[in-house]
C-alpha cells in the first residue's frame, strides 16, 4: 500500500550546508517483509543484549542509587506508532524532583518547537551526565524493544504534550514504530539541529527505511557512543 502526503510549503532546514534536501512531498510505503525481518531482529538482539548486559545494569543501578538513595529507574509516558501510548524505561539521570523543577526552567529552553532542551541542565546528576554522554541511560529501553513498543531504529518516541502541538507534517513520524536510535541521533552536534530539521530527518528515514539503512544507523550510533556525543 502506498500513501502519498503532500507538504504544501518547503521547510527551512538547519545548518548552512543543510542536513537534508528540502522536502516537497512525502511517500509512505508499507513494507510487510521488512517489518517482519525488523521485528525478528529486534526480538533476538534485545533478548541477547538484556542477558549479556545484566552486570552493566546492576553496576549502573547501584551507582545511581548511591548518589541520592532514590530509584535508579525512570519511566515516562511516550507516544508510539499511530500515537499509541506506552511507558518508556530509562536509567534516571536527573534529580528525583526533576519534573517539578521543569516549569521554572522553561524560559531557558534552547530548542524551538515543542521540545525542551538546555545545555548544562541543573537537574542532571553527576552520574546522569556520564550516562547521557555515553547513551547508557537508554539501555532499559531494550525492554521496550522486546515488548514491541519500540524498535532498535526509528524516530525517537515523543512526549504526549509534544505530539499535541504537532502539525500534520510532524505527525508523519508516527507512521512507524519509534526507535532507540535514528538519523537525528547520529548527526554531529545534533542539539544544534532545529525542530523542523529533526522532523525532516525522521521523514527521510521513513521513506528510506530498510534493513541496510537500519544497520548503518546502528553502527553510526556505536560511533557516537564511543565518542561520548550523547546529550
Amino acid at each position: 500500500m502506498n500513501v502519498e502526503y503532500t507538504i504544501m510549503s518547503k521547510e527551512t532546514l538547519v545548518r548552512d550546508s543543510q542536513l537534508v534536501e528540502n522536502v516537497d512531498s512525502f511517500t509512505f510505503q508499507e513494507k510487510p517483509f521488512y517489518n517482519f525481518c525488523k521485528r525478528l531482529f529486534d526480538i533476538v538482539m534485545s533478548f541477547i543484549a538484556l542477558i549479556v548486559l545484566v552486570p552493566v545494569f546492576l553496576i549502573i543501578s547501584l551507582l545511581i542509587f548511591l548518589e541520592d538513595r532514590h530509584s535508579p529507574f525512570f519511566t515516562q509516558e511516550r507516544c508510539g506508532k499511530h500515537g499509541k501510548s506506552f511507558r518508556v524505561y530509562k536509567f534516571r539521570t536527573m534529580c528525583p524532583d526533576a519534573e517539578q523543577k521543569l516549569q521554572a526552567l522553561q524560559k531557558q529552553n534552547e530548542m524551538d518547537g515543542p521540545v525542551f532542551k538546555i545545555k548544562n541542565d541543573p537537574r542532571i546528576t553527576k552520574i546522569g551526565k556520564f550516562l547521557r554522554s555515553t547513551s547508557l541511560d537508554e539501555l532499559p529501553q531494550l525492554l521496550n524493544i522486546l515488548k514491541g513498543d519500540m524498535s532498535f531504529v526509528g524516530p525517537r518516541p515523543a512526549l504526549p504534550k509534544e505530539v499535541a502541538e504537532y502539525n500534520e507534517t510532524h505527525k508523519l513520524r508516527l507512521l512507524v514504530t519509534p526507535g532507540l536510535t535514528c538519523y537525528w541521533q547520529i548527526e554531529p552536534d545534533r542539539n544544534s539541529i532545529s525542530f523542523e530539521g529533526w522532523m525532516a530527518l525522521d521523514r527521510k528515514y521513513i521513506m528510506e527505511r530498510n534493513m541496510w539503512v537500519d544497520i548503518k544507523i546502528i553502527f553510526g550510533t556505536f560511533a557516537v557512543v564511543f565518542r561520548q556525543e550523547g546529550c
